[in-house]
């Protein structure tokens, strides 16, 4: 399968203010920026991005990013080099000042986590008290200074309930978009009862407030698939999960792994160039050519699927093994059509007008957009993207 990554996520730092339950990176105030990619460095490492894909999504994320010095720096760098900046932060250190800063040095949007509606589970999952209001002051801001900014919801057992609530308030503050994360037992999140498989596979419905996408839930496609198999969700989807395929991350230190969540290092940027690990990695063929083990193996939705690598690697030490968190019984009788299958591989063309309509989309769901439309544009078997193009597929897709 050949892959180009479109998304990479950046720890840039663990230093952070808070102490989250959760936290992969078992981030602290404590740490002094031990083993971070110097300034020099962590450009360098922004030309390794640039020499793989210069037109991707560039996530700067911790830690708290903000507590980086040289952010700016960063940021105006990978702007300059025609990457979509984004920024993912807890949102406490966010004032009007750094919104416009944000702005100034080249951040398109912001990731803002917001998990509850009320302070009293928020502080008390984020590890200090006052996050929840200077979170929601922080989204304020973003919205005064018209910087888009989309809300991270981390589900457990004790806000599930609340999730329809606290996506209609991130709605009511002007978010553009929410994701809803399901935890992966990893770093500080070992130590945490993850929600039942039940309320992890529960349906909702949100349309109509704003574009919500499940995160670490790949059976949402299955689920899609089996509540309406010509559903647009299904449409230009390349798979549950894209790490790997059209994801990474990068840590502090400079090692490149397939998601925040599996710890099994492909390569290291102070060692070898992102296009040799990105395309000679053990563990990135093994994820683009996959040999999966137990249900996921038998499963008739493991196309569109393939369960959470990142729990089954958690569960079982074998990244190829079944996803636990995943209850249902297989039936290989009826298997749909892989969601990402590509009808040509030739290259569209977009021309100038369609370029400029798909640049006023919100970054969140640009990509989305951009590969639904080459789908349907394939489909067709057409070879060049005009906006009357996307005006058709918008008002086929009822929007």
């Amino acid at each position: 399968m050949d892959s180009t990554p479109f998304l990479i996520s950046w720890n840039i730092t663990k230093r952070c203010n808070l102490k989250c339950s959760h936290c992969y990176l078992n981030a602290s105030e404590l740490e002094h920026g031990e083993g971070e990619l110097s300034t020099g460095d962590a450009m360098k490492v922004i030309d390794e991005i640039a020499s793989v894909n210069p037109q991707a999504m560039l996530i700067f994320t911790g830690g708290e990013p903000l507590l980086r010095n040289d952010w700016r720096e960063l940021t105006s760098y990978a702007a300059g080099k025609g990457f979509t900046v984004v920024m993912g932060s807890n949102g406490t250190l966010i004032d009007d000042l750094i919104a416009k800063d944000m702005i100034s040095h080249g951040i398109k949007g912001v990731g803002i986590s917001l998990d509850s509606i009320g302070p009293s589970y928020h502080d008390r999952f984020r590890g200090l008290e006052g996050a929840w209001e200077r979170t929601v002051s922080a989204m304020e801001a973003l919205r005064r200074n018209s910087l888009d900014f989309q809300v991270q919801l981390t589900v457990t057992r004790e806000n599930y309930t609340e999730v329809p609530d606290i996506i209609g308030y991130a709605y009511e503050k002007g978010a553009k978009a929410a994701n809803i994360f399901f935890l992966v037992c990893t770093g500080r999140g070992q130590e945490m009862t993850d929600i039942t498989p039940e309320q992890y596979e529960a349906e909702r419905d949100y349309e109509g407030k704003m574009m919500v996408r499940a995160r670490c839930a790949p059976h949402f496609l299955r689920i899609a698939h089996k509540l309406n198999p010509d559903s647009q969700l299904l449409k230009g989807a390349t798979s549950g999960c894209i790490a790997g395929t059209g994801y990474f991350r990068i840590t502090p230190e400079g090692d490149v792994t397939p998601c925040p969540y599996m710890p099994v290092k492909a390569g290291n940027l102070k060692k070898d160039s992102l296009a040799h690990i990105w395309e000679t990695s053990p563990v990135f063929h093994s994820l683009r050519n996959p040999s999966y083990e137990g249900r996921c193996r038998d499963c008739e939705f493991s196309d569109i699927c393939g369960g959470c690598r990142a729990r089954a690697l958690s569960a079982t030490s074998n990244l190829m093994g079944e996803d636990p968190w995943c209850k249902y019984e297989p039936n290989k009788s009826q298997k749909p059509a892989p969601a990402g299958s590509k009808q040509g591989s030739e290259e569209l063309i977009w021309t100038n007008e369609a370029s400029e309509r798909l640049s006023k989309v919100p970054f969140f769901l640009r990509t989305m957009v951009k590969k639904g439309v080459e789908r349907y544009a394939r489909e067709k078997r057409l070879k060049e993207i005009t906006p009357d193009i996307m005006a058709e597929l918008r008002k086929r897709a009822g929007r």
